[in-house]
């Protein structure tokens, strides 16, 4: 029953690896659509949102098939659960691509973004498709490390982020009010699919180690700290002892 149960389990994960690569084959497609004003690509991400939904539907049916048919041990409960909500924030990042594909195709053949800001939006997409890149290796070896430095790559989106949102409020802005709109909505977009990967890397740590992510670093800090105070004591230590 054990062996069926594993096995059952490593399918969820398996499904759930398919669907990261879905997500961050999406914007990567949606990315290239809005920055190079192809429609055809803008197409190809919004008629893929069927199938991802439909690999959804089939990872939260596994499982809920897994949390009924055996009480599963403390570590393989908070991996069913924990794959239960990546499978969300999966189906979400999706939705933000189709959300800036759908931007693309609503400005073609014009490009939604202005040429000369193209190159902090490019930067930002780059950073958010090399963020979901990692989703997979996390969830492969489910590596706490990993999954913390997952985390704190999003600084780097949240600058940008933050640095079109002061673009678009400057008196000095001279494109429309409707170039200000599509960049603060695709700024968002990229921000906020930066987000659910970081949140899918925080439910790998719980997955883990039983702890939220904050907890963990809070702990890993309260563990370096007294590593820091026991080499000192050693130091101390040492040196009286050689004056003895």
């Amino acid at each position: 029953m054990r062996t069926a149960y594993r096995e059952q389990l490593n399918r969820l994960t398996h499904d759930l690896l398919i669907m990261g690569d879905l997500v961050r084959n999406t914007m990567e497609l949606a990315s290239t659509s809005l920055l190079e004003v192809d429609l055809a690509k803008a197409e190809k991400v919004v008629s893929s949102i069927d199938s991802i939904e439909e690999l959804r539907a089939k990872c939260e049916a596994a499982a809920f098939e897994l949390l009924a048919l055996e009480g599963p041990v403390a570590s393989d409960l908070r991996q069913v659960v924990s794959g239960i909500y990546i499978v969300e924030e999966l189906a979400r990042m999706a939705a933000l691509s189709v959300h800036v594909a759908k931007l693309a195709r609503r400005r073609h053949p014009q490009a939604a973004i202005p040429e000369e800001i193209k190159p902090y939006v490019k930067e930002m997409a780059q950073q958010a498709v090399n963020t979901a890149s990692k989703i997979k290796d996390v969830l492969v070896t489910a590596d706490v490390t990993q999954a913390m430095k997952l985390a704190e790559d999003d600084d780097a989106v949240d600058d940008i982020h933050r640095h079109l949102f002061i673009l678009t409020t400057q008196r000095e802005w001279k494109y429309s009010t409707r170039e200000a709109v599509d960049l603060t909505l695709v700024s968002r977009y990229l921000e906020r699919y930066s987000d659910h990967a970081v949140d899918i890397a925080s439910r790998v740590v719980y997955m883990v180690t039983g702890m939220r992510l904050p907890e963990y670093q809070e702990a890993e800090r309260t563990k370096e700290q007294q590593r820091a105070l026991e080499s000192q004591f050693n130091e101390i230590s040492r040196r009286y002892s050689d004056n003895w």
